[in-house]
């Protein structure tokens, strides 16, 4: 089963949010329609950034390993190097 980390930006709130799912496609729209509680403050959540894994377990310790840092810096870094990497595509 395959499943996803991913990064999720309001520009609302001006905020980030690091998740995983292994049905990516319902949880965004549960985090785009009040269904997550650190989501729904805002509606404007757009995915960034997306890593694929074969498993549950590899996708969540990503999740843990970006969420340990404790950056914003970081999780721009991330996002803005997938960026650049698909525009070089």
């Amino acid at each position: 089963m395959e499943c996803s980390v991913y990064i999720l930006y309001s520009i609302q709130l001006n905020q980030f949010y690091v998740g995983s799912s292994c049905n990516l496609e319902d949880r965004l729209y549960r985090h785009k329609n009040h269904g997550s509680k650190s989501t729904k403050k805002a509606t404007d959540w757009e995915m960034v950034y997306l890593e694929k894994f074969s498993d549950r377990s590899l996708a969540v310790r990503r999740e843990l390993e970006i969420k340990k840092k404790k950056s914003r810096k970081y999780i721009e870094f991330l996002v803005h190097g997938e960026t650049v990497r698909q525009m070089l595509r």
